[in-house]
């Protein structure tokens, strides 16, 4: 049974090996969320995460199946009612089984009940048309913005290509559906 917790900075080096894995080398291949394709080195580091951890306003909710970690993601108040969802990661050889949209649910519950939020953002890399149709399933739509790519930056790994973007999606938190249950649709990955 999964259970969704605050993390803590006991937990810091676990999520850096569970995002790490989730996007980053062959072992990210085992799930369909890899982008060792799009990007090399690292995705975070114990820095950036201890960070997240100890700013205001700021949670890593963690999804712990039998005190094992298998899922990620943070939540960090913008202006306007917007929260900000990222670092959000699976474990590759569980994806596709809802983990991750369970995940987003609870990110978006406690969004609105805990700190009121309206909306939750995230970006995700252009080229990455698989995770943002993802996203869709689940609410999220492009508002047709995008941000730069933090090339130069090593935290967020060694790009491969020249072009990568990120896409800003939303998704509103009125009515946030509460049926989104483990190994459910329409939360599943496209290769569940």
């Amino acid at each position: 049974m999964i259970r969704f917790r605050d993390a803590g900075p006991a937990d810091i080096e676990a999520i850096v090996a569970l995002v790490d894995s989730a996007y980053r080398g062959e072992a990210s291949r085992a799930g369909w969320t890899t982008e060792a394709d799009l990007l090399g080195g690292q995705r975070t580091d114990a820095p950036a995460v201890a960070d997240l951890v100890a700013r205001p306003r700021s949670t890593i909710v963690l999804a712990d199946d039998d005190s094992e970690l298998v899922g990620c993601c943070h939540l960090e108040g913008l202006e306007g009612g917007v929260e900000y969802l990222g670092l959000f990661a699976v474990r590759p050889t569980l994806q596709g089984r809802g983990i991750g949209a369970a995940a987003v649910a609870e990110a978006g519950r406690r969004a609105a009940a805990e700190w009121g939020a309206e909306c939750l953002r995230i970006t995700v890399i252009a080229q990455r048309t698989d995770l943002i149709a993802w996203y869709r399933r689940l609410g999220f739509e492009p508002t047709g913005a995008t941000e730069p790519f933090p090339y130069g930056e090593p935290r967020f790994g060694i790009p491969k290509r020249p072009d990568l973007v990120l896409a800003v999606l939303e998704r509103r938190l009125a009515a946030w559906p509460t049926d989104r249950l483990i190994g459910g649709r329409p939360g599943a990955g496209p290769t569940s």
